[in-house]
């Protein structure tokens, strides 16, 4: 498709094309004019944003209420980014720490942005934040393994029992739909955290089979590795190259998928658009080695740091899965989505046990080492993509 045809699909003018993409209205219209004397890869990438732009439609949410659980973290912010200055009615911020509130409510001063002290622990602390919220993120999570692993139980009141809150607020309150985001490590999990998701999830499907029409819509979305997100391995890096250590990683074959925040919002808003009741999608991805990571990231910085492998810590995984074997059986490909139906089987177990399915054939599970893979120059293309190294990797705590 040429530029001029992709900017009639996405119904912009010029003058709004050329802000998309960067550059002055007189140059965007010589590309239009004779794309065959054009920069070839420039205009690739030109066609390429607009295409994103399209994608990220927020029609859904014009004039509408949404809460973020957990709102001042990575994802949260990301979707504040995404939506604060579109024609969404209002954003409200539940979590319990009041300094990172009151940072974020300096930080983007916007009317449109509420914020509500609660956790998702006590229902009551949380439960008058969903009063007339039209949608919901739920995204207030622990999320270290290892913290996990030394307090497992803690995972679980915030997890499993925080997020069984947020659903009866949700429902209480009328709320048209719900979207819990979870984790490749619920999947086949080994650790406390993905045992703890695991059962969020399950619990959420349990939830959602139990309402009526009209009640709210419970779905799921689930992520491998989010580049960049607070407590992920890029930061990591960055710091120990700033203080001139040699990068650690645990071990180099080690594959992770490669998402962005802004792919995490898109894979939200498709579950949004799409969901039904106990639905959980999976955005596909690319993947690299935690070692090819490494190199793109000392590269980029043009390093003369080492790497240092340290070994696989307890409770990590060689590979990421994002979706089960068992799962597959009942997968629908959207494209750059598996769409996962919820099992909706009865409790009438006999029939199940007493006949077994002779046509059932596990596929292959959707993991960090079947998907495609990036060498060091795809790698470092992405970051280069991303604006990582612009300037210091942007965290939010």
């Amino acid at each position: 498709m040429s530029l001029r045809e992709t900017r009639k699909k996405c119904k912009l003018t010029q003058k709004e094309a050329a802000d998309i993409v960067g550059m002055s209205l007189r140059t965007y219209v010589s590309y239009e004019q004779d794309e065959s004397k054009a920069d070839q890869l420039k205009l690739e990438r030109m066609i390429e944003k607009l295409n994103e732009f399209a994608s990220k439609d927020t029609s859904i949410l014009k004039d509408k209420v949404l809460l973020i659980t957990g709102g001042t973290g990575s994802f949260g912010h990301a979707v504040v980014d995404r939506f604060l200055d579109t024609d969404i009615k209002e954003i409200r911020i539940l979590s319990r720490d009041e300094k990172k509130q009151d940072d974020m409510r300096k930080a983007y001063n916007n009317e449109k942005l509420k914020f509500y002290i609660g956790d998702v622990r006590n229902l009551e602390s949380i439960i008058d934040a969903f009063k007339g919220v039209d949608y919901v993120f739920s995204a207030a999570a622990l999320k270290q393994v290892p913290s996990c692993e030394f307090y497992p139980m803690e995972a679980v009141r915030t997890n499993v029992i925080g997020s069984d809150n947020v659903i009866t607020a949700c429902v209480r309150n009328k709320v048209k739909k719900a979207i819990f985001l979870s984790t490749d490590k619920a999947a086949y999990p080994i650790n406390a955290m993905g045992i703890s998701k695991a059962l969020m999830e399950k619990n959420v499907v349990a939830r959602s089979r139990q309402l009526l029409p009209g009640d709210t819509v419970l779905c799921l979305t689930r992520y491998g590795n989010v580049m960049a997100s607070r407590g992920s391995v890029i930061p990591l890096f960055l710091n120990q190259i700033h203080e001139g250590r040699p990068i650690t990683i645990t071990n180099p074959d080690m594959t992770r998928f490669m998402m962005t925040l802004d792919d995490a919002v898109d894979l939200v808003l498709y579950a949004f658009e799409h969901g039904e009741q106990g639905d959980l999608f999976v955005q596909k991805a690319p993947a690299a080695t935690i070692e090819t990571l490494a190199k793109a990231v000392i590269d980029l910085t043009g390093s003369k740091t080492g790497i240092d492998y340290i070994g696989t810590r307890h409770g990590e995984k060689l590979y990421e899965t994002l979706v089960t074997q068992e799962e597959m059986l009942r997968a629908e490909d959207c494209g750059n989505f598996f769409r996962v139906v919820a099992d909706n089987r009865d409790l009438n177990y006999d029939k199940y046990f007493s006949k077994g399915n002779k046509k059932l054939n596990l596929g292959e599970s959707y993991t960090s080492h079947n998907t495609g893979r990036l060498d060091v120059e795809g790698m470092k293309n992405l970051l280069k993509k991303l604006e990582l190294f612009g300037g210091p990797v942007r965290q939010h705590e």
